[in-house]
């Protein structure tokens, strides 16, 4: 998710929970992300894991981004979207 910010523009990043990641912040923020199941789509799994991770229904016009393969060789699919979080939103755990 992306909103506009003058002349410029800010995008939502996650910070991975669990114990591992408890007291790292460097280069651990990231794009709500997970694992496509075998009977689902890219978009499909994308638009649950950003809800899953947020709270917030992702919704609006999905840009795709493309894909990247990780060091640990596994393939990550990238949509944007233009929101904003709610004014009621929450921070989940």
């Amino acid at each position: 998710m992306f909103r506009g910010a003058k002349d410029s523009f800010e995008v939502l990043l996650a910070h991975p929970g669990g114990p591992f990641f408890r007291n790292k912040d460097d280069g651990v923020w990231t794009i709500p992300k997970g694992e496509v199941q075998p009977d689902e789509d890219f978009l499909t799994r994308a638009q649950i894991e950003f809800e899953e991770e947020t709270g917030t229904k992702p919704f609006g016009n999905f840009v795709p981004l493309g894909s990247i393969k990780q060091k640990g060789g596994k393939t990550v699919h990238a949509w944007a979207f233009e929101g904003d979080l709610p004014p009621d939103f929450q921070l989940k755990s």
